[in-house]
């Protein structure tokens, strides 16, 4: 982790931007559990995108492609708002 800086150092306000933020890796704190996708069954609701608290659903454009597991921590909610059962929930292999 990078140094703290001195409060007089720190930008107007506190304000973080997305190109200097830090971008934490979370996905090895999972769970067990990984899912997976068959993305044949997939019909793009993107549901699962929408209930993600990980950010961890891959898009192209608007189109669901997988899975991100650098951030995923294997909570299950995407297998469980997946309406057709596309998504399930697999143990993970280390």
């Amino acid at each position: 982790m990078s140094e703290l800086k001195d409060w007089r150092d720190l930008p107007v306000a506190g304000r973080v931007t997305p190109s200097t933020a830090e971008q934490l890796h979370t996905g090895g704190w999972r769970t067990g559990v990984m899912p997976e996708v068959e993305l044949s069954a997939c019909v793009n609701c993107l549901l699962c995108w929408i209930y993600c608290p990980d950010s961890a659903i891959t898009l192209d454009g608007t189109t669901f492609t997988g899975f991100d597991y650098d951030y995923c921590k294997g909570c299950e909610l995407c297998a469980e708002v997946c309406p057709t059962g596309a998504i399930t929930m697999v143990e993970e292999l280390t």
